[in-house]
């Protein structure tokens, strides 16, 4: 399983998969672990969610996506790197940008949010399951993949 960037990791939790950094109402999972560094080969992963960095370049079988309140959708998709995790170090410097140039960082941040997604929705090769925190985005997503059935990633 993995997720989008919208939960801080806990440092107190980096070695302790008993604390959660996910939490989404009943469910809570940590981020992958500190103590590994072959986490997607790891049989204890699976209590694990993975982020951008430790599954770029990895495919899966099946994979788990949980997109976080950094993608929505109101009328069309909607990027927010505010909603995005303190910890996040690929949305670095975007905040001191928004008071400059507030277009510049929104473009910026749309792509880095749009690109994270795409990612870690294309690392399974049999299938992808998907968790919208946005009920809206999920609702908009499963009309638009009932009628389409994608050959490869390329028809997306």
């Amino acid at each position: 399983m993995v997720a989008g960037y919208c939960w801080d990791w806990i440092k107190d939790g980096k070695n302790n998969s008993e604390i959660h950094d996910i939490q989404i109402g009943n469910f809570g999972m940590s981020w992958n672990l500190g103590s590994s560094s072959t986490w997607a080969i790891d049989p204890e992963s699976v209590n694990e969610i993975g982020c951008i960095h430790t599954c770029q370049g990895l495919e899966f079988d099946y994979v788990g996506v949980i997109i976080g309140e950094d993608l929505r959708y109101d009328n069309g998709i909607v990027t927010d790197f505010f909603q995005r995790a303190r910890t996040d170090q690929s949305i670095k410097g975007l905040k001191g940008l928004y008071k400059k140039d507030k277009e510049q960082a929104l473009r910026i941040a749309d792509r880095i949010i749009k690109n994270t997604y795409r990612t870690l929705l294309t690392r399974g090769q049999k299938g992808c399951y998907i968790y919208c925190v946005d009920k809206n985005l999920a609702t908009y997503l499963k009309e638009r993949l009932k009628h389409k059935t994608y050959k490869n990633e390329s028809d997306c």
